[in-house]
């Protein structure tokens, strides 16, 4: 992991840029302590990096889990309390970890998968647009279509552009020319552009145009705004832990609360590493199940002393990634600088404008949803191209889980219409001689399946009564019972219409079985 500083110690540096005010922000939108946030990013950083195989993904509080924490929060007895079931949380993932239910990711059709990436490229677009305008109503990791300050994703726009502030808005559009410019081919040459990233550029000109306006530029809200140690409800460092209620070990509710939480967090990291190998440029695969060990001890240890759950995080992990990062020291560092900048330098961070950070988030999500992957998904066909489409508009419009769930449900309705269209390997009509019927030849796969059910009726019921049908299972090694039943309805049918059947049996010992039996029946 140390081979590669040269390209991880930037990507850190990026990461814990745009990590600081989402740890803050998702805190502020669960209403949690916003430290709680800040203790989820660093062992998402320090712990959960360290035992993870992924090479690129970052953890750290999740804006998903946000609704959940909060509702979790207002209805248990006390934060200590919502502690104890982040704790039973991570050790049920650690449970699904030792039961390998890692693989469940796989089971997402990557047209959701890239449905999500471009969603979240879009979200991050279009929410950090009134942070680079100077509006920040809506706290940073809000990234549901209905927001927490009342307003939605598009309504909040229109507010936005009432509420400009002028030096904020400077300071975003400096930040976007200096991120643009460092791509460009004759900078990359410069010597100064391999030392100092884009990002950090963009974030050192925010500060710099911050502190020459003092007084009369921008406002605190319009910065990040990190507690102090020894200032406020944090006079001690021992002051930031809080630890769990373990005498509300026997309430349903914690119970409840922890398998919600360990369930949604993992579903989430789990599609977030789906996500994060397709962006790999390596093409690296992460051991899922591995994920989600590491998952449950971070989640575990941050029940322990006070934060918020974790998950896998794709704003982060792709800031990771376009950053140029190598291996997972990047995502290590981040967890360093967020602990040891917060520690000695909390008044420096607190320096920064969100319309810095928004420059570069902005960059973030034009990267992640270009029209070129639109266009390159639209040319695969419309069994690709739709549930994109559908995931991308349900994400925008609900929030993450939700989207997926009707990009899922569409791209099974779509896996459906195709088995009913094409139940077979072969079908053809052979006309007859003579005015004598024609031959139906109906060749079936090699796993015949409840799914091609209906198929197989269609096409059956279109035999002519005197018809002739071959039905050739030669090459078929699985066959359901339920695809017996339809050969067997249509044999009832055939007896009464004067239609032949002839099956070509396989070789397969369980298919042949089921075929000889029905020939058994149906003479």
């Amino acid at each position: 992991m140390f081979k590669h500083l040269n390209k991880d110690l930037p990507a850190s540096i990026v990461v814990f840029l745009v990590a600081l005010p989402l740890c803050l922000g998702i805190a502020l939108a669960s209403g949690a302590p916003p430290l709680a946030g800040l203790i989820a990013g660093i062992l998402g950083g320090l712990v959960v990096a360290p035992i993870s195989g992924s090479a690129v993904g970052v953890s750290g509080p999740a804006a998903g889990l946000a609704v959940i924490v909060l509702n979790g929060i207002n209805t248990l007895p006390s934060y200590e309390t919502f502690l104890l079931a982040v704790v039973i949380g991570g050790v049920v993932q650690l449970v699904l970890g030792a039961l390998k239910a890692g693989i469940i990711g796989l089971y997402f059709p990557s047209s959701v998968i890239q449905g999500m990436l471009s969603a979240i490229g879009i979200i991050i677009f279009l929410k950090q647009v009134p942070h680079a305008f100077g509006y920040d109503a809506d706290p940073e990791g809000d990234l549901s279509f209905s927001q927490s300050d009342g307003q939605n994703t598009f309504s909040e726009l229109g507010i936005m552009m009432d509420n400009i502030t002028p030096t904020a808005l400077v300071i975003s559009v400096i930040g976007l020319v200096l991120l643009i410019l460092w791509e460009q081919p004759f900078m990359k040459k410069l010597t100064l552009t391999t030392i100092l990233p884009g990002s950090l550029a963009a974030v050192l000109a925010g500060v710099g145009i911050h502190l020459a306006t003092l007084g009369s530029g921008l406002t605190e809200e319009q910065l990040v705004q990190l507690p102090v140690i020894g200032q406020g409800a944090y006079p001690t460092l021992g002051s930031i832990f809080r630890f769990p209620d373990f005498s509300a070990i026997g309430s349903a509710a914690v119970w409840t609360l922890g398998i919600t939480i360990a369930i949604v967090a993992s579903l989430e990291t789990l599609l977030c590493v789906e996500a994060t190998d397709k962006l790999d440029p390596h093409k690296r695969i992460t051991p899922t199940n591995r994920e989600l060990i590491a998952q449950g001890v971070g989640n575990t240890l941050s029940g322990l002393i006070g934060g918020l759950p974790i998950t896998q995080v794709i704003v982060r992990s792709s800031a990771n990634i376009q950053t140029g990062n190598e291996t997972k020291m990047s995502a290590i560092l981040h967890g360093v600088w967020l602990a040891i900048l917060f520690l000695l330098v909390p008044e420096v961070l607190n320096l920064i404008p969100l319309s810095s950070l928004a420059a570069v988030l902005i960059v973030v999500g034009y990267k992640l949803a270009k029209p070129a992957t639109f266009m390159k998904i639209y040319r695969r066909g419309g069994r690709q191209f739709v549930p994109f489409v559908v995931t991308v508009l349900a994400i925008v419009f609900t929030d993450l889980l939700v989207g997926i769930g009707i990009g899922l449900a569409v791209s099974i309705v779509s896996i459906l219409l195709d088995h009913y269209q094409r139940p077979f390997v072969g079908f053809r009509y052979e006309e007859g001689k003579g005015g004598q019927p024609g031959t139906w030849h109906l060749q079936l796969s090699e796993d015949v399946t409840f799914l091609h059910k209906a198929g197989l009726r269609n096409a059956l019921s279109k035999v002519a009564p005197g018809g002739h049908v071959v039905l050739d299972a030669s090459k078929t090694l699985r066959m359901d019972v339920d695809v017996r039943d339809i050969i067997e309805d249509f044999q009832s049918r055939a007896k009464e219409d004067d239609i032949s059947l002839e099956i070509k049996s396989p070789d397969d010992a369980e298919v042949t079985w089921i075929l000889s039996d029905f020939k058994k029946q149906t003479g």
